[in-house]
């Protein structure tokens, strides 16, 4: 890129970081702290945003460091962008566990309860995390191109993300095999839980008042989540289809510039998230207010101090209309 075009780059991609490291943190500390929010589905909402976060603070800076500004070895560039590999890969099987979870709350709700604990979800975090960091590691054990460079550039290279990692693996492991059947996964996943809901509540099992509010909460949260999806194929699907091109094409189909705003628009992804919550989660929404009553005690003092005269005038506002009328309040 051009030296402007490299400066607007790099000035997005950090303030990107900013907003992914800031917003994540605040939800991984809610569903830390908040009682309300220890259930499977807010930690896999948690693990999700260990995911954005670490975008934030590891990947974008790795990005920007694996775009042709230093030497160093190969097999050094090459664990550095499978890191970055790793990170989306996490994100993705954690929205697949949202949705199988979503999924199972309302396909068995009465057996979910007694049979889901809160150690399971633990124990699939776990999985989703080892199997993102083996399939994100594969360039590290031979599918890469150390083959393609000549001998006296395999030791230390320029290290850029395509000179050693091949499109043949991310379009035909990452994108076809991985990412691609996981998201078709989710939607049916959504759309079966929309649908069942909806029998639900048209149906006679939810005319009691518990059952229909069941239900209604399972609707708002699954919407909520639906749109996490949504935004992440939004968000990610644009770079993935030009590497597809690119990589099929055997050409130059795509303008360069085009795939720095896909990558932005990928690591965006991450800083969005918490904004869905805040708008669209009310028990998210309840912890955030809670943890910037304690960001910001000063301000919350001040708007005790100010209704506490409020409060004594009318306190004594009343004590004397009592006193007029001889009427003592019980």
């Amino acid at each position: 890129m051009a030296n402007v075009g490299e400066t607007i780059y790099t000035t997005l991609e950090m303030s990107i970081a900013v907003a992914c490291c800031l917003g994540n943190a605040l939800v991984v500390w809610a569903v830390r702290t908040s009682v309300s929010l220890r259930q499977p589905t807010f930690c896999f909402i948690g693990s999700l945003a260990v995911a954005d976060f670490l975008v934030g603070a590891v990947a974008v800076p790795l990005a920007v460091l694996v775009d042709g500004r230093f030497e160093m070895s190969f097999y050094g560039c090459v664990f550095i962008s499978c890191v970055v590999i790793v990170l989306t890969q996490a994100s993705v099987y954690s929205l697949l566990a949202i949705a199988v979870d979503r999924y199972l709350r309302v396909y068995i709700p009465l057996r979910y309860k007694e049979k889901v604990k809160l150690k399971h979800s633990w124990v699939i975090i776990a999985a989703c995390w080892v199997a993102a960091t083996l399939l994100g590691f594969i360039p590290m054990f031979g599918w890469n191109n150390h083959g393609s460079l000549t001998p006296s550039n395999s030791t230390s290279i320029v290290c850029q993300f395509l000179t050693v990692i091949p499109m043949s693996y991310l379009v035909n492991f990452t994108f076809l095999s991985c990412h691609l059947p996981s998201m078709m996964i989710m939607m049916v996943l959504y759309c079966c839980i929309f649908c069942m809901i909806s029998q639900q509540l048209r149906g006679g099992v939810a005319k009691a008042t518990k059952s229909s509010a069941y239900y209604i909460k399972e609707q708002k949260l699954a919407c909520s989540l639906a749109l996490v999806l949504a935004l992440f194929a939004a968000c990610w699907l644009p770079l993935h289809v030009m590497n597809t091109v690119e990589f099929y094409s055997q050409g130059s189909r795509v303008p360069h510039e085009a795939f720095y705003v896909g990558i932005l628009l990928s690591h965006a992804n991450s800083a969005v998230n918490p904004v869905v919550y805040a708008f669209k989660v009310p028990k998210i929404k309840e912890a955030y207010q809670r943890a910037l009553r304690k960001l910001l005690p000063c301000q919350a003092e001040e708007q005790k101090d100010q209704s506490t005269p409020m409060a004594t005038m009318n306190a004594s506002s009343q004590a004397n209309s009592t006193a007029k009328s001889g009427t003592v309040l019980p």
